[in-house]
């Protein structure tokens, strides 16, 4: 490989790890500590932290507007003096086409001036709180996000969430045809190993890593996930029986139902969500609402439907689910394949209902209603209701996870503190900075300038390592560390190698470009070799461990592989800019070797 080439591939991957490592960087070194607790919060907190410091700041903007309407607001206003005079701007325009004088815009924007912007077309409060509540929002998600791409901490070093979950073992065996359940107790037995199996491949698909999960007592599963997972996508993992199905949209009784809401808005449904006139609607009928996402990625009720009681079709039949766009609108949809009993009602369903409308349920919401084009044959079923790219990709995680048939039940949820805290992490990252000076200050010693280039290698070696932990959202625990300490030890091994073999053709009489030439040449293999066995032996501790087993072993994997590319093409790229650019001659690669 040239140096160029090589000088190159260096640079795109240290912008490569840059660019993965960012998010760490912004979400451990450059967000306050209050945001990053606000940002680990469900969407509701945050809507309603929200919207209650909107209100507050509005209010204390009143306040101040009342008590001395010529106060300059400060710089962390910018946002809202930049919306004001958006607003007279906009307003201009109004004025100009009723052929009216527009009021000019102040060249001093104070708080009355600012307040009266807000008033002139929309709703003083309203719109004003809107703007400021959009402010914190964006701060906040932007922070939830840095979150969400960013290398997370194990359950030994920041805690997480715990959970039990009860499992109806006796529903499960009443479902079954007596005469094919000969043990009952090994029945049972049997379904908690596929619910804890399906547990585990759910928990896995939702990208949420290093879960602990095991069988408490006879029908509960103890579940550990690290960090500061989403209680609600934990709750709709677990809960996943029949979270997803199709209806049939009543369009009659839909026309019914909203002629009676709309004389009826307040006293349409009793306290629990039912129906206060079920005479409004057929009996084979019930009301649902129609949602969309709003700007916190909540559902927001849109409307309302009357769907068939009956469910069309269930989750139980999907094989498989992926998320494509449609070639003409470029908006994402889910394809997804039925087994041969799901394909054949379908395609029942759909031959008997072409023209009406399906609606897709989940967790009681409707969340798209498409009409029925054409009778679908073959099992090969394509979804575009008009969702979001985030809602494909969640109702295809959905789809993919099957049909979990023991019924579960969340029956207690908490959040737990880590189990080591911050002196383990003080501990861990202090064992892997001393492990690491220790390495570097005896290259530097035995091989003199060339330990210079084994320094640099190894620093970015870790710099590597991190950066792919951030790329691939991987949590980091006590037993990742220790894998990185161990590869602070090996990853030397191959500069070890390449020195020894430049040494050895120094002592042959070659001159210092030849020796480096030679002594990679010699030693490329040999590198090779070792650590291929040790990245195989790592690969298959990532799919057969387990826990710590599998933390270590993935950490290590990654260090291999970065170990030898900072070796083979960082270090080799050094010596050749030290030799070629900087135009050395000898070699400091030895006390007895010059």
């Amino acid at each position: 490989m040239k140096k160029r080439t090589r000088f190159i591939l260096v640079l795109a991957v240290l912008a490569a790890c840059f660019w993965f490592l960012w998010p760490s960087i912004s979400w451990y070194v450059r967000t306050p500590k209050d945001q990053q607790s606000l940002a680990l919060g469900s969407l509701e907190k945050i809507k309603d932290y929200t919207t209650l410091k909107a209100k507050e700041e509005v209010d204390a903007l009143i306040s101040l507007a009342k008590e001395n309407p010529d106060s300059v607001l400060d710089d962390s206003y910018g946002y809202l003096v930049k919306a004001a005079k958006k607003n007279y701007k906009e307003a201009a325009k109004v004025y100009k086409s009723a052929g009216q004088e527009a009021p000019a815009v102040p060249s001093v924007m104070t708080v009355s001036a600012v307040l009266n912007s807000f008033s002139m077309s929309y709703d003083p409060s309203g719109a004003i709180q809107s703007v400021i509540e959009g402010k914190y929002r964006d701060e906040i998600l932007k922070a939830k996000k840095r979150y969400n791409s960013s290398v997370k901490l194990g359950l030994d070093l920041s805690g997480g969430m715990n959970i039990i979950v009860g499992a109806d073992l006796d529903a499960a065996l009443k479902a079954q045809n007596p005469d094919e359940v000969t043990d009952e107790a090994q029945f049972k037995k049997d379904a908690m190993a596929q619910a804890i199996e399906t547990l585990t491949g759910r928990i896995d698909k939702f990208g949420l890593t290093s879960p602990v999960i095991r069988q408490q007592g006879e029908d509960r599963i103890y579940i550990e996930i690290p960090g500061a997972a989403d209680s609600e996508s934990v709750n709709t993992i677990i809960m996943g029986k029949g979270i997803l199905n199709f209806r049939l949209v009543d369009e009659d009784a839909t026309a019914a139902f909203n002629s009676y809401y709309a004389a009826n808005a307040a006293n349409a449904f009793t306290a629990d969500g039912k129906l206060r006139d079920p005479s409004v609607i057929p009996e084979d009928c019930e009301v649902m609402g129609l949602y969309q996402k709003d700007d916190y990625g909540l559902d927001e009720r849109i409307a309302y439907l009357a769907v068939k009681k009956a469910v069309a079709l269930d989750g139980k039949h999907v094989t498989k689910a992926l998320v494509t766009a449609d070639q003409t609108t470029n908006q994402p949809e889910v394809n997804f394949v039925l087994d041969s009993e799901g394909a054949d009602i379908f395609a029942t369903f759909t031959a008997a209902n072409v023209g009406k409308r399906l609606a897709i349920v989940s967790d009681d919401k409707i969340k798209s209603a498409a009409t029925i084009r054409q009778t679908i044959n073959g099992g090969s079923v394509s979804l575009s209701g008009g969702f979001s790219v985030e809602e494909a990709q969640n109702i295809q995680k959905i789809l993919q996870t099957a049909w979990l048939e023991v019924p579960l039940e969340v029956e207690s949820q908490q959040v737990v503190g880590a189990s080591l805290g911050d002196q383990a992490i003080h501990q861990g990252m202090m064992a892997l900075a001393v492990g690491l000076l220790l390495v570097l200050g005896f290259m530097l010693m035995f091989y003199l300038g060339a330990g210079v280039n084994a320094v640099v290698a190894q620093i970015l070696n870790m710099y590597i390592m991190f950066s792919v932990l951030s790329a691939f959202n991987l949590t980091l625990t006590l037993s990742s560390i220790a894998g990185m300490i161990l590869t602070v030890g090996m990853s030397v091994d191959a500069n070890v190698i390449i020195f020894e073999r430049i040494k050895e053709e120094l002592r042959a009489g070659k001159s210092r470009a030849a020796a480096i030439v030679s002594g990679f040449d010699n030693a490329f293999w040999a590198i090779m070799d070792s650590n291929i066995t040790t990245f195989i032996a790592a690969a298959f501790l990532t799919q057969l461990g387990t826990g710590s087993i599998q933390g270590f072993a993935v950490s290590l994997s990654i260090g291999v592989c970065s170990s030898v590319f900072t070796a083979l093409i960082v270090s080799r790229l050094m010596f050749d800019f030290q030799t070629d650019v900087v135009g050395k001659k000898n070699m400091s690669i030895s006390w007895r070797v010059k």
